[in-house]
């Protein structure tokens, strides 16, 4: 009997030891978020797309619009530059663009836009009715505000990502101000099953 109680308690501890200490991200951890579960919008290529689609992959989910002036172009490069840090590893990555001005960005706009910063990056778009419920389903804050000139209106919005593990689980909120640095090291820790 005492060899069997010693048994179960030696066997338990063994077990105790062999689970993973907690990770601690650089970013806003996410993990077991309520929000952020589905995106159905179509890509630049004309394909209909969905949070799915990238399984496998670590996918950060940016939104923004074409024509933003500072924020969206500085993410979108910040973006690529993680891309170059994480060397081979970027192949297990996928960046999506969603846009907030779908009146503006066309399919042919976000193709032109969206690869320049890497050939592998994706815009989305859709229907007003689409993109407010991607923005509602993400708490992703966008407002149309008239501005004098020939743009005659910016969007105020978020201007965070979004990072999923290659399992499909919202896990990071990246916000614009991140280094290149932290982010990669998170998305590294994502990639390795953490």
């Amino acid at each position: 009997m005492i060899n069997r109680r010693l048994f179960l308690a030696l066997s338990m501890a063994a077990l105790l030891s062999c689970k993973r200490p907690p990770v601690t991200f650089r970013n806003t951890d996410l993990t077991g978020a309520t929000f952020g579960r589905q995106l159905a919008l179509v890509d630049h290529h004309g394909q209909s797309r969905s949070l799915t689609d990238f399984q496998g992959k670590a996918t950060v989910v940016f939104f923004g619009y074409t024509s933003c002036p500072d924020i969206c172009p500085t993410m979108l490069a910040k973006l690529a530059d993680v891309m170059k840090a994480l060397g081979g590893d970027a192949e297990r990555v996928q960046v999506l663009f969603v846009t907030v001005d779908p009146e503006r960005d066309s399919a042919e706009r976000l193709k032109a836009f969206v690869p320049w910063f890497h050939p592998t990056f994706l815009g989305l778009r859709g229907d007003a009715a689409q993109t407010r419920a991607a923005t509602e389903e993400f708490r992703v804050f966008a407002a149309r505000k008239p501005v004098e000139g020939e743009l005659g209106y910016v969007i105020d919005h978020s201007t965070g990502a979004y990072v999923f593990d290659p399992a499909g689980r919202l896990r990071l909120y990246v916000k614009d101000t991140s280094s290149v640095d932290d982010i990669t090291a998170d998305i590294r820790l994502l990639l390795q099953g953490n």
